[in-house]
């Protein structure tokens, strides 16, 4: 369990005030200028000795992701380079980010001028749900004081480096999450995603060098600075180390967002955090660990599952964004997974064949599978179906799309194949 003082995100929950004035009493904007004075390999350096990974989802290593940014020496034309933080967070049962722009913005802006400083950008762009109106209110007061303070602007914190952030609010559209997708939308184009090679890192925003981070990623950077890249790599497991914020929803009796350490276990971070399972620990049917995108796990393994990139991969999930999804014996789970099938459906962008027709057809069959209008046989059918998406996309929506309806058939068969005998 996380002790107190190693919390990073001490605001969290806005008991204080989120502006300037308190944000440095909480030891932001600290020894920032020293920070950047290091430069650009130590700024790198120490981002990779914490071990620190991307807090969006995929888990790639932040330090790695910023080395990637090539160094003015190696670019053949003098293009400018672009920090962009992805704040859209459209992932079902994940609302993290949404406290940190709400309760602790200056620690994502202090984060935004030490990364851009370590990848050579003078511009970052917060691309930011347009659902989350009052966090981007939040935000932009934030940033106007981060203005007038000298903290961000023409010589950064008396550093002589130069960054402008600029607030740029989507239309809602999921598929906006996924990076390549996003720079569509900021582009003025259709949020749909970009074949890769090449990657981001090199051809981006307007075909320049762009660095894509989500918010949480960005914000405990200037904390792992201050406190030092060992401190960070003390907390947590090997190759899955510091803290993290868990969205814990569903039938738990007090649903939260709780920062606690990488690898604690599923059962702990919810009987002490979230006041246990509803009707208690052995009421539990399933758990969605990592947002709506990952597949689910029964109760067995949620007995001892840690929370942690390695650990949930081991047992056939991941941890994706952490939104933990807590489902009891009175769920429906069948017609939960044909909700979450719904929503793929409506936000496939339609760029890829497998995913704009293969979406239909999951959404078709788990309707019903509900209503229990099919046949044994087209379980496997459905399985088959999730295969032919799984891995056949430009992005990872149509992955998105399959593992929930895979976790279901792993997980929850014999209760498909009940029902269909039932009304069969």
């Amino acid at each position: 369990m996380l002790r107190q003082q190693d919390k990073i995100f001490t605001n969290l929950y806005g008991f204080e005030l989120s502006n300037l004035a308190s944000a440095r009493q909480r030891g932001d904007w600290s020894e920032t200028k020293k920070f950047l004075d290091q430069g650009v390999d130590w700024l790198i350096q120490q981002v990779k000795d914490s071990g620190l990974r991307g807090r969006g989802g995929a888990g790639f290593p932040t330090g790695m992701k910023w080395s990637f940014a090539p160094r003015k020496s190696d670019q053949k034309t003098d293009k400018p380079h672009y920090l962009v933080i992805n704040a859209d967070e459209s992932e079902p049962g994940t609302c993290k980010d949404r406290d940190i722009l709400r309760n602790e913005p200056h620690k994502l802006l202090e984060g935004c001028l030490l990364a851009a400083r370590a990848i050579n950008s003078n511009t970052c762009y917060i691309y930011i749900r347009g659902e989350y109106y009052n966090e981007s209110i939040a935000l932009q007061q934030a940033i106007d004081e981060a203005y007038d303070a000298k903290l961000i602007g023409k010589n950064a914190c008396g550093s002589g480096w130069d960054l402008d952030i600029y607030i740029h609010r989507g239309a809602g559209a999921y598929i906006c999450g996924e990076e390549t997708a996003l720079l569509e939308s900021l582009e003025g184009n259709k949020g749909q995603p970009r074949l890769k090679p090449p990657f981001p890192a090199r051809i981006g925003l307007y075909g320049c060098p762009t660095i894509i981070n989500n918010v949480e990623s960005i914000a405990v950077v200037p904390e792992i600075l201050r406190r030092g890249a060992a401190w960070f790599a003390g907390i947590g497991r090997k190759n899955n180390t510091g803290t993290k914020i868990f969205c814990i929803s569903g039938h738990v009796n007090k649903p939260c967002n709780v920062e606690e350490e990488m690898g604690i276990s599923l059962k702990e971070l919810i009987e002490k955090h979230a006041g246990g399972v509803r009707g208690g620990w052995d009421n539990l049917l399933a758990v969605i660990p990592g947002g709506s995108s990952v597949p689910m796990i029964n109760k067995d393994v949620c007995d001892t599952v840690l929370m942690d990139f390695d650990s949930l991969k081991a047992v056939g999930t991941g941890l994706g964004t952490a939104g933990v999804i807590v489902m009891d014996k009175s769920t429906d789970i069948i017609k939960a997974i044909a909700r979450l099938s719904h929503f793929y459906k409506h936000e496939s962008c339609g760029q890829c064949t497998p995913c704009r027709e293969g979406t239909g057809w999951l959404m078709r069959i788990m309707d019903r599978m509900v209503e229990g209008d099919a046949k044994i046989e087209e379980i496997d059918q459905l399985y088959n179906l999730t295969k032919q998406i799984e891995g056949h996309t430009i992005c990872a929506l149509g992955d998105a799309a399959a593992w929930p309806v895979q976790g279901l058939i792993k997980n929850f068969r014999g209760e498909m194949e009940r029902r269909l005998r039932i009304t069969n």
